[in-house]
């Protein structure tokens, strides 16, 4: 009987059918590159706003408080964007005449608050409120990384579902006293003998945080 194939295309086959499974590896790997680059998250990526309000300058410069802005941090599920008239509180003495500062002037005058860009943006079927983070001793820098360092602020981290669930399975990475929430660079300034898993452990006992499933769906699907 006369052979169809000639040998080498068993060969030629072999190499088909790994190459075809490198490709979609490859193809795996690029999609799963692509959706975590800073292209589609943000992350590392500052947004323009308005005015180009500098955290950096208030913050670290100025030392003023996140609380003196964002006023319901503490209390309520959104940290809350501050008024025109908080700006004009020092801005009505200082830099009166500055261009930049227009936009704030000109809210001032209206009475139309400011257009900011949104950074932070979760989806709307997720729920998410700032205040119990807060008060478990979750600091503003582990979510949103040395916000005091920032000229323009961008994300710091995804906020894939993935980032947080670890948080929640594994608080004691994060959580600190809650006086030092709003604590920039807690880790640097904490005392020598501070181990945060150690302490991170029983700081999430004393906060209650092992007697519920903070992984589970309702949680943060409600």
């Amino acid at each position: 009987m006369n052979q169809i194939f000639h040998p080498s295309m068993n060969t030629i086959s072999r190499v088909s059918i790994f190459g075809a499974i490198f490709i979609l590896a490859a193809i795996v790997a690029i999609v799963y590159y692509f959706v975590r680059s800073p292209y589609l998250t943000g992350v590392n990526v500052p947004i323009n706003q308005p005015v180009p309000f500098s955290h950096q300058h208030h913050v670290d410069q100025l030392g003023i408080d996140c609380r003196y802005c964002h006023t319901s941090v503490e209390k309520a599920a959104f940290a809350g964007m501050p008024s025109t008239h908080t700006c004009m509180t020092c801005h009505s003495q200082i830099w009166t005449e500055a261009p930049m500062l227009e936009p704030v002037r000109e809210s001032y005058r209206t009475g139309i608050p400011i257009p900011w860009n949104r950074v932070h943006d979760l989806s709307d079927f997720v729920y998410f409120n700032h205040s119990i983070h807060v008060a478990k001793g979750v600091g503003c820098e582990s979510c949103h990384g040395r916000v005091n360092e920032m000229p323009l602020v961008w994300k710091e981290e995804t906020l894939f579902m993935g980032w947080c669930l670890d948080c929640h399975r594994h608080p004691e990475r994060q959580v600190r006293p809650v006086d030092q929430v709003f604590t920039m660079g807690w880790a640097e300034q904490a005392p020598e003998d501070y181990d945060q898993l150690t302490e991170g452990t029983k700081l999430a006992t004393e906060y209650g945080l092992e007697d519920y499933r903070l992984d589970d769906c309702s949680i943060c699907h409600r």
